[in-house]
Formats: structure tokens, C-alpha cells, sequence
């Protein structure tokens, strides 16, 4: 029997894919009896048509329930309804990114590579902090050792001098310490800038503080400085290597923004994300670097080592830190010891730096095989000079959705822009990350995804 009528409801202000919602839909209809064995469901064009979708989002739906073993293809005749399909609700693509990586191999933007991690060090770290006495009380500002780690990591491998004029602080991570900034120094109404598409953490952290955030567009050279609002009290930007586009924010921009907060009192929150790997460029001054007096320097361990940590670092001028350090006194927070005391010793015996090493050894090899295979299926890569992430851009939301729904169905996940985004959508396109695989299964990620990818062009060429 063809189905004319399918029960399907597509809601666009949902946060699941539309792809995701055709399979759901389907998928319900089928183990409600809606939709019964040998069924034949129209065409993904005549689908597309009445949904009022793109047909690259119903071949993904489709695809994904081939893959589940819902439907079966008569070549010739159509696809049907399979007469008995297995039970596969623990296979359901949901929407949220936490269930989505659930079995998938994980080609997402921001995570490490923890491949590279020396165990027998960083079980030698653990040790000898295990066999430290206790604390009694944690110091607000942070482990001493730790902080020194820091200054010297920073003055090394990011030619930022902290100590002269600005102090180190230790922080519970970047999204913690933007949330002190924003309880610390602002005030309930007050206007905090962030990049768009950006880190939706810091946003949130922005957002909990009760201030009135606004989304500012990037370009090819990150943060539009002409975009921000003249009453803005705080920026934050990811100039190293743009969180999620992957711009690298050149030293006119830089010196525009500095000219900005002078100009306007803002401060700028500087986080330097992916700022210890770059390639093929020469290094850029931080923000920093410039201007210690309006600029907050924040750095974590979750990308250079490993989330397990919890710890990371905030450089600012003392005005800055003071604040910080009476809300830290004030609401009893702050980071926790244990994880500064790992960094620390990994610093005391030479690992961290022979871990970056490593680091940097590896990110080059790996960044090479993803360019590699996204290019030779004739896709566009960007973003690809620094970090651990690149972008492969696409022309509408539709391809972005589609995109990830077809990868899911062959057990990669795929990080969408659309889920960075908090203004209005200008740019489409899947951050594509290649640090958290091990090196056998990258490749095969890599693959599967470029492949899904360059369908979902093809289909909607």
C-alpha cells in the first residue's frame, strides 16, 4: 500500500535536526502500527515537497532508517516499510549533542588528544600528589606551584610576560572564570559582547550572571570590532584560532579592538583557545601582550591535556584579580587543588613540556590526513592554519542538518554551526575536530564523514 497521508510534524523552532525528526516521526509511526510491513512511503522528493523541507533532509532520514533496517529499497518500485524491523531504540539519532556522541566516533570541535599523554608520567604525576599531605584550606587564588607552572608555560610557549603589572590566578576552567568576570566586575543589565558563532558556555556564563548579551558577527578575520554595541562592558573573543569558525584574528583587528575598549572603558576577555598549535603561520601578539591594562587572559588544561584536570588560568591586572578574589572570599568558590597540583608536578619534572611536544608533532600529521581526505571528494576546507579543528562550510541549514544525519547513520558524529549560534544564521557548515580519535580510528571517521559530506553536496547541487 502507498501512504499518502504520513502522521509527520515538523517543528522548526526545535533543536533537533529536521532530518532527526522525519526518521522520529517515521520511526513512531511504524512501532504504533500507523505504518505497517510492505508500506510504501513516497519519494524523498514528493516528501521534501510536502514538508516544506530540502529532499537532502529527507535522504538523510531515509538513509538512517535504512541503516536501522526500518526500510528496505525495491529498485524500480520505491521504499517500503520493512515487514519486521528490529528493534533499534537505543539506535535513535536524539537531538542532544550528549546522546548523539553516544556510540558514535567523535569528530566534534574542542576536545583533546589524549593519545599523545605519556601514562607512565601522568601516573607519576597522580602519585606524588597523592602522597601530599591534605589541605586544610584551598588558597583562593590558587596553588602557588601551579601558578609559577603557569607563568613560566605562558612566558615560554605564548611570549606573555605574566607578572609584570598583572597577576596569575587559577581557574576552575574558561566558562568558570567567565562567570566570575561577569559577577565580579559587572552588573545585572549591563551589555557583555560575545563572537557569533561562539563558545555557547561562555555565553551561558554571560547569561547566568544576569547581563544583557549581544551576538556579534565574525568574518574571515574573527570579532566584526564595527558590530560592537558603544555601551559594551565586557567582550569575549577566541582570537587565536576562532571557536567555531576557525579565523585567526590578524594584528589590524587586534589593535581596532584594543583602540575599542580604550576608546569605549569595555574590557576584553581574550581566551586563547587553540593557542599553543598553529601551522604554516607566524605567531601573532596577545591581546595581552598589547594591552594588559583592558585585556583578561584566560588559557585552560581541558585542550592541551585533558578535561579530567578541571583547571585552568586567568592573567589580568590586579584591579581585575582583586574583584575576583572577593567574590571567590564572597560566594566560598574556587578552584579545586588537586588538579593544579598534577599540572604542577608534570611541570617540575619536564613532562608538560615534552607532552607538548608531542602535542605538536602529532596535530600536524593528523590535521594533514583530515585536509587530505575532505579535499580529494572535492570539498571546501577552512580554518585549517591553527587549532585542532577545521571547517567544511555548506550553503544553508538544510545541508548542515542532512549532513550530520547522514554521518550519524554510518556512526560519526558531526558538529553542526548551528549550535553555536545564538543571532541571526549567515554561515552554515559542520566543525570538524581531530584531536579526540585514537590514530586507527580517525582514518575511518574521516572517511565516513567526508563521504556523507560530499553526498549532501552532491544531492543538493
Amino acid at each position: 500500500m502507498v501512504v499518502d497521508d504520513l502522521p509527520l510534524v515538523i517543528d522548526r523552532a526545535s533543536s533537533a535536526p529536521l532530518a532527526v525528526q522525519i526518521a522520529d516521526g517515521l520511526r513512531g509511526a511504524a512501532t504504533t502500527g500507523v505504518l505497517r510491513g510492505g508500506d510504501r512511503l513516497p519519494s524523498s522528493r514528493e516528501l521534501a515537497v510536502r514538508l516544506g523541507v530540502s529532499r537532502t533532509v529527507v535522504t538523510a532520514a531515509y538513509d538512517q532508517l535504512h541503516a536501522e533496517g526500518w526500510l528496505s529499497g525495491r529498485h524500480g518500485s520505491g521504499t517500503y516499510l520493512t515487514a519486521s524491523p528490529e528493534p533499534v531504540a537505543e539506535q535513535t539519532a536524539p537531538a542532544r549533542r550528549a546522546d548523539l556522541l553516544v556510540g558514535l566516533l567523535d569528530l566534534g570541535a574542542g576536545a583533546p588528544c589524549i593519545e599523545v599523554i605519556d601514562r607512565a608520567a601522568w601516573r607519576r604525576a597522580w602519585r606524588a600528589v597523592a602522597d601530599r599531605n591534605p589541605l586544610v584550606r584551598k588558597e583562593r587564588a590558587g596553588e602557588p606551584d601551579y601558578r609559577e607552572a603557569v607563568a613560566e608555560h605562558l612566558l615560554r610557549h605564548r611570549g606573555l610576560a605574566a607578572g609584570s603589572g598583572s597577576v596569575v590566578l587559577s581557574t576552575a576552567g574558561t566558562s568558570t572564570a567567565v562567570g566570575e568576570l561577569a559577577a565580579a566586575l559587572l552588573r545585572p543589565g549591563d551589555v557583555a559582547a560575545i563572537e557569533d558563532p561562539g563558545y555557547s558556555r561562555a555565553a551561558g556564563a554571560f547569561q547566568a550572571a544576569g547581563v544583557r548579551l549581544v551576538p556579534v558577527p565574525v568574518d574571515a578575520d574573527g570579532l566584526r570590532v564595527d558590530q560592537l554595541p558603544l555601551d559594551t562592558k565586557m567582550v569575549y573573543c577566541t582570537p587565536a584560532h576562532q571557536f567555531p569558525l576557525g579565523a585567526r584574528m590578524p594584528a589590524a583587528r587586534r589593535i581596532e579592538l584594543i583602540e575599542f575598549a580604550r576608546r569605549t572603558g569595555a574590557l576584553i576577555i581574550e581566551d586563547d583557545y587553540d593557542g599553543e598549535l598553529r601551522y604554516d603561520t607566524a605567531p601573532l601578539p596577545l591581546l595581552a601582550a598589547l594591552a594588559p591594562e583592558l585585556v583578561v587572559h584566560l588559557g585552560t588544561t581541558s585542550k592541551i591535556l585533558s578535561p579530567t584536570l578541571g583547571v585552568g588560568w586567568l592573567v589580568a591586572a590586579p584591579a581585575v584579580t582583586d574583584a575576583v578574589l572577593a567574590y571567590r572570599e564572597l560566594t566560598g568558590t574556587g578552584p579545586a587543588p588537586a588538579g593544579q597540583q598534577v599540572v604542577a608536578e608534570l611541570a617540575r619534572n619536564g613532562d608538560l613540556a615534552r607532552h607538548l611536544r608531542r602535542l605538536r608533532r602529532e596535530m600536524p600529521l593528523r590535521r594533514a590526513l583530515v585536509v587530505e581526505e575532505l579535499q580529494r571528494r572535492g570539498l571546501t576546507v577552512r580554518g585549517d592554519d591553527a587549532g585542532s579543528h577545521l571547517v567544511v562550510p555548506l550553503s544553508s541549514a538544510a545541508q548542515e542538518e542532512a549532513a550530520i544525519a547522514a554521518a550519524a547513520a554510518t556512526g560519526v558524529y558531526l558538529d553542526g554551526l548551528g549550535r553555536h549560534t545564538r543571532g541571526p544564521r549567515h554561515t552554515f557548515g559542520i566543525a570538524l575536530g581531530y584531536a579526540a580519535l585514537s590514530r586507527a580510528e580517525l582514518p575511518v571517521a574521516v572517511r565516513s564523514a567526508g563521504d556523507a559530506l560530499a553526498r549532501v553536496v552532491q544531492w543538493s547541487a
